[in-house]
């Protein structure tokens, strides 16, 4: 759902996906500064990272299993935290000036919130499961644990 109780129907309805779009955008615009010789280096791995986030939150929409999803995120976060790695490769480089990486490294620490609470979000969500698909309802409607094929641990 969304903040106004609209059912999410697109991954672009996501609030993580568009901040992740963002970062995509800022991304680009910091490396647009940096030297010719970075064009095919450290450029490009900070924009492919950057457009991997997305990429992932998009693909794991798509995905109708749990673990499939949780999959998704976690490349997501490993994307985000490949590009915040970046980023202070960059300044430590000399690439970047001042404020300049500030309003980046704020909206990726944002976004990595973001996907946090998603992942735990999503696995809460799947314990859930996973414990509803271990009882077994009695004609009397008493529920019974399943003795038979009992809920996979954590």
């Amino acid at each position: 759902m969304l903040e106004n109780g609209a059912k999410i129907r697109s991954y672009r309805d996501r609030q993580v996906w568009q901040a992740g779009m963002d970062l995509v955008v800022s991304t680009y615009a910091l490396t647009e500064g940096f030297p010719g010789r970075e064009t095919y280096g450290l450029a490009l791995q900070m924009r492919r990272a950057a457009v991997s986030i997305p990429s992932n939150i998009a693909e794991e929409h798509a995905r109708e299993h749990g673990k499939e999803y949780l999959h998704c995120i976690s490349m997501s976060q490993g994307s985000l935290s490949e590009l915040q790695t970046q980023l202070e490769i960059a300044e430590r480089l000399g690439y970047l000036c001042g404020d300049q990486p500030t309003g980046v490294l704020a909206a990726s620490v944002s976004l990595a919130k973001q996907l946090y609470a998603l992942r735990n979000s999503v696995r809460k969500s799947l314990s859930a499961d996973a414990e509803d698909s271990s009882v077994i309802f009695s004609p009397t409607l008493v529920p019974q644990t399943n003795t038979r094929h009992p809920a996979p641990t954590t």
